[in-house]
């Protein structure tokens, strides 16, 4: 009797321990999926852009979108963006990507605001006549005039008609570096009534000296909002072409309060620096 007993008692332990880790391991499930983060999708279009007068170069564009995008029937704010072969893979960068999706991501969980961003690759040995809109003696170029005007008059619209953007200038951000930086501050200044705001990171500013000119012709803007980035440790020119462009950007009309200087302690002319300071540049933007 006391062998059956003990034979019960020992069943008994064992049905209840199992049942006991049954429920740990959906607990453990439970608490995985609740930490599981939802990510918004990057590919590349099916059409490219061979653009008119500019080269001919065959142009692909990449495009994230938001992790809801598919589920919501909201309307996004776009991001166009230069060089993407830098943006969202690192083995199509030229030295390291940005990690656009994963910064975007990061922060669609934690606010929910999702962004649509469009990226233009680069013309390789054609980048820089794409992102110069003045020649350089040493370096040629001089093409990014028709380059903007593709941006403004040909793949705009067709984002606009094929995704569900905000279409206005205050919805739409136009962001680069280097001679990226210049380009998208040649093309927000020139197209205010398109894109809205600027993100110029580390803008090569010593490209041309007509850049000073040109922005004295286009400063006078009230609702562009601007912001510029340098690091301290690009090269002698930087940080001084950059801040003496946001004060000439202010004496000639600018408005103050939508134009932001930062200089970057350590910061240095690398897709590294770039993509830590992304998140920034967009929040300050698009005042998250």
């Amino acid at each position: 009797m006391k062998i059956q007993i003990s034979i019960l008692f020992s069943v008994f332990l064992l049905i209840t321990s199992c049942k006991v880790k049954s429920q740990s391991k959906e607990a453990s499930n439970i608490e995985i999926k609740n930490q599981t983060e939802t990510k918004g999708t990057v590919s590349i279009l099916e059409k490219e852009f061979v653009i008119k007068n500019l080269n001919n170069v065959s142009h692909k564009v990449w495009l994230y979108l938001p992790p809801n995008y598919t589920t919501s029937k909201e309307k996004y704010p776009v991001i166009y963006m230069q060089d993407a072969q830098n943006l969202f893979d690192a083995k199509t960068s030229f030295a390291g990507e940005w990690g656009i999706d994963e910064t975007l991501n990061k922060l669609y969980n934690k606010t929910k605001k999702g962004f649509i961003v469009v990226g233009v690759e680069n013309g390789g040995e054609k980048r820089i006549e794409e992102y110069t809109p003045w020649s350089n003696t040493k370096y040629g170029g001089g093409k990014g005039d028709v380059y903007s005007d593709f941006l403004v008059n040909t793949l705009k619209p067709y984002i606009d008609n094929n995704y569900k953007t905000k279409s206005s200038a205050e919805n739409t951000a136009i962001i680069g570096s280097s001679l990226g930086g210049l380009i998208s501050f040649y093309t927000g200044l020139k197209h205010p009534k398109v894109f809205g705001k600027i993100g110029a990171l580390s803008t090569s500013f010593w490209f041309s000296s007509k850049v000073n000119s040109f922005a004295d012709k286009h400063a006078n803007l009230k609702n562009t909002k601007l912001y510029l980035l340098v690091g301290d440790k690009e090269g002698a020119s930087m940080v001084p072409d950059t801040e003496n462009m946001a004060e000439r950007l202010v004496d000639n009309g600018f408005e103050a309060k939508n134009i932001k200087t930062k200089v970057a302690a350590n910061g240095t002319h690398t897709e590294s620096f770039w993509k830590s300071e992304f998140l920034e540049t967009i929040t300050y933007l698009f005042n998250l």
